[in-house]
């Protein structure tokens, strides 16, 4: 704490984040930018040596991490799996790809279990860490101004010290099934609102020319207050307190999520697929389409006032293996037609109806 407050209030933090079938260590940190350091001082280089201590060089004591603090970290680990129960909105949302991704490694949350958790000890943990570390793609993202030779020095005081092995990116396959056959999944809670997940199949993989009229089509579709869920299954028809979809690209999939009172089930479920037939039959509106790309390109612009979003784009392009510069990503999306819209909804599969129930409920 005392070094990131010499450091003008720097932050430092670490996560997981899961793309896909991929699983990666995230560590961040931010500071002002050296050209607003008071007295000259090399912020980015002194931030950047603690990124690469913490990670390549971190407290070890008899070739373990210290006990005490892993034991509190796997109570914390386990309490993130408990809040994420308790959020039912995302929880069904998850379930619900974890249904529709069934039979591969996405259905491992990115939590992992706390079965799995009680195994871990410091021994372990760090003997599996060294392993990570000197034998995955290690990426390094600097956004923002600042020396980047003064940045690989520091950067090479540490990993000049390590034995890598090389190694690629994992590829996330798609998912695809043969059988038209309808899984559904009925879990009963006590919850006072009903939770209704559609997972679709879209068939279309990220490095795909039609990844990004799917994108559009996404939100024409459900992402956001312009979309045909929210103004039909939400506004019109009153049938969900929310209604939206979201693209997992890496597996291919298009999740529906809407809460709704639980007799609204069936209505509710079969005017989501009311609004997708609107598509695939062209009753698109001008207002709507415009609509749609505009959200779309204002979240993209989005990403260039917050750095944070901005990395986390190129991480994902990173490991889909497209590495689409940002602007040439919203060159693409203007360029897209209603017809691309069209021909994309059509790819979708019904795969997967996910629904949490109340106890009481049949």
């Amino acid at each position: 704490a005392d070094y990131l407050d010499n450091l003008y209030g720097a932050t430092f933090g670490a996560t997981v984040m899961k793309r896909g079938e991929d699983h990666i260590i995230y560590f961040d940190a931010e500071t002002i930018s050296d050209k607003y350091a008071p007295e000259g001082e090399k912020l980015l280089a002194e931030l950047l040596r603690l990124v690469m201590s913490v990670v390549f060089d971190p407290v070890v004591k008899d070739g373990s991490f210290d006990e005490t603090i892993v034991e509190q970290e796997k109570i914390n680990a386990k309490d993130r799996i408990d809040a994420f129960v308790n959020d039912k909105r995302q929880y069904a949302s998850s379930r619900c790809q974890q249904e529709t991704a069934r039979g591969t490694n996405f259905e491992i949350l990115s939590y992992g279990s706390k079965e799995g958790i009680d195994e871990i000890s410091a021994e372990s943990l760090y003997e599996y860490y060294r392993k990570i570390i000197s034998s995955s793609v290690i990426d390094i993202y600097i956004c923002g101004s600042g020396d980047c030779d003064e940045a690989a020095d520091v950067i090479r005081e540490y990993t000049d010290k390590f034995d890598f092995t090389p190694s690629s990116i994992p590829v996330t396959d798609i998912i695809e099934r043969n059988d038209d056959k309808l899984h559904e999944v009925t879990e009963k809670m006590d919850v006072a609102q009903g939770k209704l997940a559609i997972g679709f199949l879209t068939n279309i993989k990220p490095t795909d020319d039609d990844y990004i009229p799917l994108v559009v089509f996404n939100s024409v579709f459900g992402a956001g207050a312009h979309s045909k869920l929210f103004n039909n299954v939400r506004e019109k028809l009153s049938l969900a307190y929310y209604a939206s979809s979201q693209v997992e690209k890496f597996k291919g999939m298009l999740v529906v999520n809407a809460g709704i009172e639980f007799c609204n089930f069936k209505k509710a479920y079969d005017e989501t697929l009311v609004q997708l037939e609107e598509i695939r039959k062209g009753n698109i509106t001008e207002h709507e389409f415009e609509s749609s790309v505009n959200a779309v390109l204002n979240t993209c612009n989005s990403y260039f006032d917050d750095q944070r979003w901005l990395v986390t784009y190129y991480v994902s392009e990173r490991i889909a293996g497209t590495n689409l510069p940002l602007e040439k990503f919203i060159e693409k999306i203007k360029a897209v037609t209603v017809e691309d819209v069209i021909r994309v909804s059509k790819k979708l599969k019904l795969d997967t109806v996910y629904f949490l129930a109340g106890k009481e409920e049949a």
